[in-house]
């Protein structure tokens, strides 16, 4: 596999027979990609038992003013490895020095301080506040798109910051050009 051929920056859309609830209906984009396997963020799964009220609590953030309220803020499940842990995914223009360039749209930031932004209202405009990560040893993502579990498709800024997280996966199927109902559900090589 050549540089060209990573993924670093594409998202992922799971084909309807992925056979892992995990990852039902899921867009992930990926923020690393290489010989050595690769990372994402799924984008598209609320967590509807977790508050960014509580979590912040738990880190002992809290606003600068005590009538300021944080409680709109989504929480997404990121993936199944290291749920603990939090990124925030936000557009390139409001990079931070602690930000991890995705592409030249997006970057990842994973710190404290990028919270303590965030709650006193200094964070970035257009983020998704994201628990967890899913990940793929060598080999393993590539093996997986041979079998067709998964579609590739190019992000863009509205479908990942300003559409219901229950259209997303329709949304990423729709600008690969394909009409949902024409999709095999077997797994095939030409």
């Amino acid at each position: 596999m050549t540089k060209k051929d990573y993924l670093i920056g594409k998202l992922l859309v799971s084909m309807p027979q992925i056979g892992d609830p995990r990852f039902d209906k899921s867009v992930i984009l990926i923020c690393a990609h290489d010989e050595n396997g690769a990372m994402g963020l799924v984008i598209n799964n609320m967590m509807d038992n977790v508050e960014f009220a509580d979590l912040i609590k738990q880190l002992d953030i809290y606003p600068d003013t005590p009538d300021k309220q944080v409680t709109n803020i989504p929480v997404y499940e990121g993936g199944p490895v290291d749920t603990a842990r939090g990124f925030v995914l936000h557009e390139a223009t409001s990079k931070r020095d602690d930000s991890i360039g995705v592409n030249s749209e997006f970057c990842i930031t994973g710190t404290i301080d990028a919270v303590r932004d965030i709650v006193s209202g200094k964070g970035p405009d257009n983020m998704l506040f994201i628990l967890g990560y899913a990940g793929w040893s060598a080999g393993q993502l590539e093996k997986e798109l041979q079998e067709n579990t998964w579609l590739t498709a190019n992000p863009d800024r509205e479908l990942i910051f300003n559409i219901s997280p229950n259209d997303k996966w329709e949304r990423a199927i729709s600008s690969i050009g394909l009409d949902l109902s024409a999709l095999s559900l077997d797994a095939g090589h030409a």
